[in-house]
């Protein structure tokens, strides 16, 4: 859940141009796969031909199950960098450095395939005397056998080029800014706006105590916690004090004339 009070980021334009870029190389790579796979029974049977009556005969299968697996991993690749390519958008600070690792890996992936084919191709001679088939011939036949207009070595370098952009515009200034993790602003409360409660109803401000360290004075006298002074003279209670102690005064004088008389 978002924090109402804290201002949303604007993604730069570098990381929506570098989304892009890796769409741009998925698609080529899901393209790549998609041919791959389509004339898989075709790259059998040239192989299986090429390589009939040489020490490489019965292997077809090899150059099938090595073709296939290639495809499901390029294919995984496609789909984790869109993943990643939509995480960088929300501006995922652990996925741009997910992308950097994986499209730094598919990158060598795509460089050791092309330094490959062009190796091959380049020591390839038209030579069918000895017992291995003749790698030029092989080329020949998998250049005919796919269409005309599609180039693997042409999208290959392509989908490179475009991951290479990608990750360098990921590292520019505006992106840095935009994956930085906001900080904390604080806002004043405004006179007369009511602002949530806290949890479980309590308030939603604590209320000020008292200032701690400081004893707090007593009632003054009179008041419940003090014993009551007595009446000062002349009051109702002291004259009726007086009456009593007059009335034993008196009874006290009767008692010796009274013994007398008797």
């Amino acid at each position: 859940m978002s924090d109402p009070y804290q201002p949303a980021r604007v993604r730069p334009g570098v990381v929506t141009i570098s989304s892009y870029l890796i769409f741009f190389y998925a698609a080529l790579s899901v393209f790549d796969v998609i041919m791959g796979l389509t004339t898989l029974g075709t790259v059998q049977e040239i192989y299986r031909e090429e390589f009939a009556g040489t020490d490489a005969e019965g292997s077809e299968g090899v150059v099938v199950v090595t073709v296939a697996v290639m495809s499901l991993v390029s294919l995984l690749f496609a789909v984790g960098m869109v993943v990643l390519a939509l995480l960088n958008n929300r501006g995922k600070r652990v996925a741009r450095i997910v992308t950097w690792a994986v499209g730094g890996f598919a990158l060598c992936c795509v460089g050791v395939s092309l330094a490959v084919s062009a190796a091959g191709n380049a020591m390839s001679v038209d030579d069918t005397s000895g017992d291995m088939a003749s790698q030029e011939e092989i080329e020949r036949r998998l250049a005919e056998a796919l269409p005309s207009w599609y180039e693997p070595m042409l999208t290959s370098a392509l989908g490179a080029i475009a991951l290479v952009a990608a990750l360098i515009l990921l590292a520019l200034p505006p992106a840095n800014e935009y994956f930085r993790k906001p900080q904390q602003q604080w806002e004043p409360p405004v006179p007369g706006a009511v602002y949530p409660g806290a949890p479980g109803g309590g308030p939603a401000y604590p209320v000020n105590p008292g200032q701690p360290g400081y004893p707090q004075a007593g009632p003054p006298p009179g008041q419940p916690g003090h014993p009551q002074a007595g009446p000062p003279p002349g009051q109702p209670g002291s004259a009726s004090g007086s009456s009593e102690q007059g009335g034993d005064a008196q009874s006290g004088s009767d008692g010796p004339g009274a013994s007398s008389a008797g």
